[in-house]
């Protein structure tokens, strides 16, 4: 199902947390909310909910508008970071439960509830209490639970969070086959890029109750539309230089570095900007080399980050294949960027 906010407007009081929100849901699609705390992500799905009232605007589940109508009757499934099972029940009657609440047949029950046991792999855990479960089996039970019913929608709110890094993995990859093989909407509110950029078709990214950008992983991380959001990508994340044009060319470093880019030739002489450098983009073998000495090495396995200050006290990272010969901190490189890969920012943060 396709789900729409249209000028959505939400306030708390008299503090307007989310003005005029405009967001299209495709039908079958993963889309994530990703921002800093405080953005209205999570403002922004309690309101698809039901959880929330908009205060202006709608909110369609299809052709209706569900703008105020209650959440239990707008047949969603969510999946809270806490999970929120009932302790006192087994994983049969906590999946069950809203088969239960609408006092559906015992036998469409039992096999509704084993036909999604089987699809979140819990089938065998089904007479177990929610205490003697992994963290991992109760975000299944949870997930089964929110769609055994067949929900209009899915929506995830941080349910990876209270995960260890290796289950954290292992469910992202789990999450994602079942939307796809459900074939259900779903809307994943996170603040981890990596969970964003892993599990979703497009990502809504948002700051101070705005979207800023939406676009699929890949083209947000290559086409980032300001400084913001190109910061927020990324790990480890971008490095930003000031610079200025001068006669066409980009100049940094006070003029000891020049080159060419599509576009320069257009801005005024003087204009100011800043470059946002990727660290896979600053390398040996790059030809616009930027001396600077190495102030920082960590070994990540099959990866090596160096920080590299330049002469003016600037950062640029580096990140490296391990299987290259290491180089020591305290050591003077001259590695270079490619001019092609340069993100270019004016001084506003928007990208020219």
């Amino acid at each position: 199902m396709e789900i729409i906010l249209e000028d959505f407007t939400k306030r708390f009081g008299e503090v307007t947390v989310i003005e005029k929100m405009n967001l299209k849901i495709r039908q079958g699609e993963m889309l994530a909310l990703l921002g800093p705390s405080g953005c209205g992500k999570s403002t922004t799905l309690f309101t698809i909910c039901g959880i929330h009232r908009v205060d202006g605007g709608r909110v369609l589940f299809g052709e209706q508008d569900v703008s105020h109508v209650p959440a239990q009757q707008r047949n969603v499934g969510v999946v809270f970071q806490s999970y929120a099972l009932y302790p006192h029940m087994s994983v049969f009657e906590n999946i069950a439960f809203p088969l239960i609440v609408r006092k559906e047949n015992k036998n469409i029950i039992q096999r509704k509830v084993a036909e999604i046991a089987e699809l979140v792999h819990i089938g065998e855990l089904l007479e177990r209490r929610p205490e003697q479960l992994s963290g991992g089996q109760q975000q299944r039970v949870a997930l089964a639970r929110a769609l055994v019913r067949k929900p209009s929608i899915l929506l995830l709110d941080e349910p990876l969070a209270n995960l260890d890094a290796k289950l954290r993995l292992e469910m992202r990859s789990e999450i994602r086959r079942i939307q796809l093989e459900t074939g259900i909407s779903a809307v994943l509110v996170t603040h981890d890029q990596v969970e964003a950029m892993s599990m979703s078709d497009r990502i809504a990214i948002m700051k101070d109750g705005e979207i800023l950008q939406v676009a699929s992983p890949t083209e947000m991380y290559h086409e980032p539309i300001n400084d913001f959001v190109a910061g927020f990508l990324g790990n480890p994340p971008i490095a930003f230089l000031d610079a200025h044009v001068q006669d066409g060319s980009i100049h940094l470093m006070n003029g000891k570095i020049q080159f060419n880019f599509l576009g320069s030739s257009t801005l005024k002489n003087g204009t100011k900007i800043r470059l946002g450098i990727r660290p896979e983009h600053y390398q040996p073998s790059n030809p616009i080399q930027i001396h600077g000495t190495i102030s920082f090495v960590e070994t990540q396995g099959r990866e090596n980050l160096y920080d590299v200050m330049l002469d003016n006290g600037s950062i640029l990272r580096s990140i490296q294949s391990s299987a290259t010969e290491s180089v020591e901190k305290g050591a003077q490189v001259n590695w270079g960027i490619q001019p092609n890969k340069v993100l270019i920012f004016d001084q506003d943060g928007q990208r020219i």
